[in-house]
């Protein structure tokens, strides 16, 4: 017997399947300008640092580059990648852009409140022009020289008016609105021109604060708009000074910082001397650019007095000593305010320690700002890895050119979200590389709501076939080959769409995954459909399941709803649909009931009615009704903005489609007018000799035509007899 064979039965030996390689999620760094494989320091707990705004004026799309790449990198490594993320960010509230424009804006309202009379005004700005038409003339950076020839040309056309003015003893009311003009447009150069009179008197600190704090604000509501997380910590560098000038005093103690002046810098030679040390880490090829160097020092800090005070054209400030007109805070070397970069090293070294897994911030931060951070934190903590992997957004530009606050060549978040909502934005920057350039215009953003409205109707699609009543059991249906293939479809792309977020979150090409998932789903709903069958609910939930939760982890889709993007405005109850839904249900019911009486009965009144139900007054709800032939109404909500437009552009192609009509119809009769005798006659090129009745017999070069051209024209000659005898009945008829 088999159980005399084996003796007392056991359970059989048992092994595990091969084991497959687990895929690795590799990062972009711009350490090594290559894409390396991410690897935290500690286990799955990830430290973040990002450089955050200056806040001098309103943030704009150049900024929202960078703030939403890095929201969406940052939601893809916390939600999808499950990596316990600190994210800490700074505000920069103090800065000699600060300090510049809170003075300028100072100064300029005190100049306004004082009244001064137009030819006051006119003799102010002819002396502001002196300084500015010699800095136009030294500029060379043509974007910034394309900057100052603009603000030029407004000068000037607003000075013409109030001279003429002034020369012709105009009337007050008319000098007086000159003069407001001109202040308006000369703004920045008078802003200038009284700094550089009276900016060292300003010595109350207050007015150095309110500026930051008012666009701070601004700042954070703007984010909140564009549903960008707030930061887990903040740091102001207003509030971090004590701080700022121990890790300064560090510095100088380790053998890395210099006192010049009451002034403290960074010595780079002795720096990069040092073993384990290494200046410009990220832009080696950048050390000595004056330019660049300039611009990270501040326009307040390259006097030819500060820069006589530095070793070396290339070391950099740590702690500045203020001058008349600058806000100050005490520390062993004087009064004095902290440089630039000193900043994020002393901030980020505060909150995430020696050494952080990532770093952010936009491409143009790379030399000297992140350089220079690098260095003197490396100086500070004697190590030579404070950042682990350092990422850095690629520019947004407008037409090509670079989107910047000093160049005035910018959009700010507020009118760009006037445009196009929240999501619409988010989905033009996930359709591009977060490290890449993106050219923001208006192709850029038809792209991303093509996209949109392309998910949207396939999830009112998905919603639409879950309504279907069934019972309890029934939900469950048999899969058929078309089921399976679809099934196999959904796991390839979603393995293509894992690949493309482990190879450098590459949102991109997962976004174009979806696309042909969605494709693919389409494809069968619509298949099922013809067959005059059921799709299956069940595969086709888990499909708009993954795709809401994906575009929820992008930061795509805000709210609760399981399915699709949400339903209402914002002020609205967050679950408007599954209120609505049962009521319309019923209405749509009950007008697929009566459009079926009214077919048979040919009531056409009734169904005309019931079409009025669907194209003026739902959609006016924000109801989308779709009928198809042997199938039950679809019933979609969609916002109202949308389907109103969607009703203009029908009316359009209607207008126009009556509009070819017309022209055909009166190009058909303009043909009808033509005898038969005179249609070849006019054609000389084509022929030269006719017989009596108008009929070709000899072509332009005087040959006889042939037989088998002749049958041709025959052919045409009795068609406009026809016409022409058509026209002629009609004219008899006075029709």
């Amino acid at each position: 017997s088999i159980l005399g064979a084996k003796g007392k039965r056991v359970q059989p030996p048992w092994s595990p399947p091969p084991r497959t390689e687990v895929p690795k999620l590799y990062l972009y760094n711009s350490l090594t300008r290559t894409k390396e494989e991410f690897i935290p320091q500690n286990g799955r707990k990830v430290l973040w640092y990002c450089c955050g705004p200056t806040v001098y004026d309103a943030s704009h799309m150049g900024h929202a580059r960078s703030y939403i790449s890095f929201d969406i990198l940052r939601r893809i490594l916390k939600n999808y990648f499950k990596y316990d993320v600190l994210y800490c960010m700074n505000i920069t509230d103090i800065d000699d852009k600060i300090i510049k424009r809170a003075r300028q804006n100072y100064l300029l309202e005190q100049y306004k409140e004082k009244k001064p009379s137009p030819t006051q005004i006119l003799q102010d700005v002819l002396t502001a022009r002196k300084p500015f038409l010699a800095k136009l003339a030294e500029t060379t950076d043509p974007d910034k020289k394309q900057m100052l020839e603009r603000l030029h040309v407004a000068v000037s056309t607003a000075l013409e008016p109030l001279q003429g003015a002034v020369q012709g003893d105009a009337e007050g009311a008319v000098l007086e609105g000159h003069a407001q003009l001109l202040v308006e447009e000369s703004k920045d150069l008078l802003s200038d021109w009284l700094d550089s009179q009276f900016g060292s008197q300003v010595t109350e600190n207050s007015i150095f604060s309110t500026l930051p704090k008012y666009w701070e604000g601004e700042y954070h509501k703007d984010m909140a708009a564009l549903n960008v997380l707030p930061p887990d910590v903040l740091t102001r560098v207003s509030e971090y000074v004590p701080e700022i000038v121990d890790f300064v005093k560090k510095i100088v103690e380790n053998g890395y910082g210099y006192v010049s002046n009451g002034s403290v810098y960074f010595d780079t030679a002795k720096f990069d001397a040092g073993d384990k040390h290494s200046y410009a880490k990220l832009v080696p090829e950048a050390v000595g650019d004056q330019k660049a160097l300039h611009e990270g020092e501040g326009d307040l800090s390259i006097s030819a007095d500060r820069l006589s005070e530095k070793r070396s054209p290339i070391d950099f400030a740590l702690w500045k000593a203020s001058k008349p007109g600058e806000p100050s805070w005490d520390s062993p070397w004087g009064k004095g305010r902290p440089g630039w970069h000193i900043e994020c090293s002393a901030m980020a070294g505060s909150i995430l320690g020696e050494s952080m897994d990532i770093h952010g911030g936009g491409f143009d931060l790379r030399f000297p700002h992140h350089d220079n951070e690098l260095a003197q934190s490396e100086a500070h903590f004697e190590n030579d890895h404070w950042v682990r992997y350092f990422l850095h957004t690629g520019h947004l530009t407008i037409a090509g050119c670079k989107m910047s606050k000093s160049l005035k060549n910018f959009i700010t978040i507020k009118d760009a979200l006037a445009k196009h909502t929240a999501r619409q934005l988010r989905l033009a920057f996930l359709m591009h590389s977060w490290k890449d350039t993106l050219d923001y215009s208006s192709n850029t953003m038809e792209s991303a709501i093509q996209y949109e409205k392309f998910l949207n109707e396939f999830f009112l699609n998905v919603k639409d076939i879950l309504r279907a009543p069934t019972d309890i059991t029934g939900q469950f249906e048999r899969w058929e080959e078309a089921e399976m293939e679809l099934n196999r479809s959904f796991y390839n792309q979603k393995a293509a769409v894992h690949a493309a977020l482990r190879d450098n979150i590459d949102t991109r090409t997962a976004l174009e995954e979806l696309r042909v998932l969605v494709s693919q789903s389409n494809a069968y709903i619509a298949g099922r459909k013809n067959a005059k069958l059921a799709p299956n609910r069940m595969l086709l939930q888990s499909i708009a399941l993954y795709l809401t939760d994906l575009l929820k982890t992008f930061g795509a889709i805000e709210g609760a709803e399981p399915i699709g993007f949400p339903v209402g405005t914002n002020g609205q109850n967050v679950d408007l649909e599954s209120t609505v839904m049962p009521y319309l249900k019923v209405l749509s019911d009950f007008r697929e009931g009566v459009r079926k009486i009214a077919r048979e009965q040919k009531v056409t009144e009734v169904l005309s009615l019931c079409d009025m139900v669907r194209d003026e007054t739902l959609p006016e709800l924000g109801v989308r009704l779709e009928d198809h032939e042997g199938l039950p109404t679809v019933v979609k909500l969609v916002d109202r903005e949308t389907l109103l437009k969607e009703k203009e552009e029908k009316k359009k192609v209607r207008a126009d489609s009556s509009y070819i009509c017309q022209d055909r119809s009166m190009a058909k009769l303009a043909k009808m007018k033509i005898p038969p005798s005179e249609m070849f006659r006019s054609e000389t090129d084509k022929y030269s000799t006719f017989d009596e009745t108008g009929f070709p017999t000899h072509d332009a070069d005087g040959k006889e035509i042939s037989k088998g051209q002749t049958k041709k024209l025959r052919k045409l000659y009795e068609a406009q007899e026809k016409l022409y005898k058509e026209y002629l009945d009609s004219m008899q008829n006075g029709s």
